[in-house]
């Protein structure tokens, strides 16, 4: 399966997952899919620009990735302890 379509499905996942939580009242859950959607879109995007030769803003997209992948690791730590 091409990569462009396998994110695609990966971040409409996840946000269909959001707005069900959402709509459910679970709001930890509901940022637990956005942070995932956001590192994975991010993550992505970043493999795209290295390929297209869009150094820095390859290198500022990746580590986007990075910081919501921290933050989808904290929401769940916090959602663990609650």
């Amino acid at each position: 399966m091409n990569r462009k379509w396998l994110s695609s499905i990966f971040v409409a996942i996840f946000s269909i997952a959001a707005l069900v939580f959402i709509i459910m009242g679970k709001f930890n859950f509901a940022v637990l899919a956005m942070t995932i959607m956001f590192t994975l879109s991010n993550g992505f995007r970043a493999k795209s620009f290295e390929e297209q030769g869009y150094v820095k803003e390859s290198k500022w997209m990746k580590y986007m990735a990075i910081f919501f992948a921290i933050a989808s690791i904290i929401v769940f730590v916090i959602i663990l302890t609650d």
